[in-house]
């Protein structure tokens, strides 16, 4: 006997939705730990966030499957957290087959240029490998790799609010623009008549493509 087909209205339909309600700010983010010692003294003793949180059981409370871990917090100045998950075993997350190391990362803001190089040598003497500092125009950021592979950035910002809000005015039509070329790249890709990735429309740091290779 055939499937019936889903005849139930959508909620939407039926009335009207609620608005969103504010978001204030991140609440936490969180990764898995291979050890949570080694990643306490990463965060509290070298970047100087406080361990403020541990949640244990051997239960996930969300999907009810077993799983014992130690769930462990470090807060921000803004109260915000960064946390990681320890599941006892000694095994650290894997990279994405499929994504390059420095895309998936997290920054965090610092105050001030001077802020962002004194962490830098913070870092570095504790035998930490650190790129930058990175001029991106709109603020400058150096960037790391903690414990557990996890792609960090301390940024500095440079533009005020002023400039941002200037900038705010034309990403809904970049975005646009590029969502329009990425549709068509999509039916010439199908076709065979495109190349493997879509470049941008602009490029709005030149003075690294202008580099020579090495």
């Amino acid at each position: 006997m055939a499937a019936l087909p889903n005849t139930l209205t959508p909620p939407s339909r039926l009335s009207p939705l609620p608005a969103p309600a504010p978001v204030q700010q991140l609440h936490h983010y969180a990764y898995r730990a291979k050890d949570a010692e080694e990643t306490r003294h990463f965060y509290e003793d070298i970047l100087g966030l406080p361990l403020y949180h541990i949640i244990q059981s051997d239960y996930v409370p969300s999907t009810g499957e077993y799983c014992p871990y130690t769930h462990f917090f470090f807060r921000l100045q803004d109260g915000s957290f960064i946390a990681f998950f320890d599941l006892g075993n000694d095994e650290a997350a894997l990279p994405s087959p499929n994504t390059p190391l420095w895309v998936n990362h997290i920054s965090f803001r610092v105050d001030t240029v001077a802020d962002l190089e004194a962490m830098k040598a913070r870092l570095e003497a504790d035998g930490i490998e650190v790129l930058g500092v990175t001029d991106h125009h709109i603020f400058k950021s150096i960037y790391f790799f903690d414990p557990n592979g996890v792609r960090l950035e301390l940024t500095a910002q440079l533009a005020d609010e002023f400039q941002m809000l200037q900038e705010s005015k034309t990403a809904h039509a970049r975005l646009a623009e590029w969502t329009a070329r990425k549709q068509q790249w999509r039916k010439d890709k199908a076709a065979g008549q495109a190349a493997e990735t879509l470049k941008p429309q602009q490029n709005d740091r030149p003075e690294f493509g202008s580099k020579p290779a090495a």
